[in-house]
């Protein structure tokens, strides 16, 4: 009884910490962005159009609409390929591939996103000039090739989990009633298995929108709405990295409110997936 006293308490402070890190970080945050965002007022601050720290002139629609663009770029190409990927290595790989195919995907999430980053700078970019004439390759389209690759991991071993749960009887009922292979996969196994791999997009969206270190080198960072997704853009993150190190006063407030708006901009995206995942869960 001592001992289950001793492990209970353990686990309770354990959780108690996550909860304080999490508390503290939101106290910091959005103690340094209520007086600054009455001083800039939020209709310019959200909507405003132009970025000219200089100036004291802060508007971040540009970059919103940036960190949109890439982000759901880099889910509209790593999903699909993730979601088929997990699929294969449950139901169609064979045994003896499997160790040869897993630990790559496994070290794809142990790579620096600075790698990433280099990797579509020095071979990505250039790629994107030679194929579309007139671009410079830094733009929308490199960033979310790279956030693509970067989410592969999550979702692969994610929603891998989620078939790896499924009882096998689904896949031999669904084969022995004459379905192919292929159409088990796509009308028995995904819908069996959509509340994980909704899960897994989620954990794959958080990690395309708070990237910043290889959307600083392959994006372009400029601070506009891009008419296509060949054009260079902004986000919110990269924004934050490439000027607090020499950011003061009102403008060093500005970013720890960027950081701030990013925050709530997650905690939204995720609340609307978990409300969707709850419907998709109660049908």
């Amino acid at each position: 009884m001592i001992k289950d006293s001793i492990a209970k308490g353990l686990f309770l402070l354990c959780a108690l910490v996550c909860i304080a890190a999490f508390l503290m970080i939101c106290a910091f945050l959005f103690g340094n962005a209520f007086s600054t965002i009455l001083q800039i007022g939020a209709f310019d601050y959200i909507f405003g159009l132009d970025w000219y720290p200089e100036e004291e002139i802060f508007g971040i629609f540009p970059m919103i609409i940036g960190s949109l663009y890439t982000t759901a770029l880099g889910i509209f190409l790593g999903a699909p390929l993730g979601v088929f990927s997990a699929l294969y290595l449950s139901f169609f790989c064979p045994n003896y591939l499997k160790k040869y195919i897993i630990p790559p995907i496994e070290l794809l999430a142990a790579i620096p996103s600075v790698v990433y980053g280099f990797f579509g700078l020095v071979l990505i970019v250039p790629f994107l000039s030679s194929v579309f004439d007139g671009i410079s390759g830094k733009s929308v389209l490199g960033a979310g090739i790279i956030l693509s690759i970067m989410i592969l991991p999550t979702i692969v071993l994610v929603s891998k989990s989620g078939f790896d749960s499924l009882p096998r009887s689904y896949f031999e009922a669904a084969l022995a009633l004459g379905a192919s292979r292929e159409r088990t996969a796509f009308f028995v196994l995904i819908p069996a298995a959509k509340s994980t791999i909704l899960a897994a997009i989620i954990l794959g969206v958080g990690r395309a929108i708070g990237e910043a270190m290889a959307i600083i080198m392959v994006a372009g960072n400029q601070a506009q709405i891009p008419s296509s997704i060949l054009e260079g853009t902004r986000t919110l993150t990269t924004s934050i990295v490439l000027e607090m190190g020499y950011a003061t006063d009102l403008h060093k407030e500005v970013l720890i409110l960027n950081a701030v708006t990013l925050f709530i901009f997650i905690l939204l995206i995720n609340l609307s997936f978990r409300l969707f995942k709850r419907k998709l869960d109660a049908n």
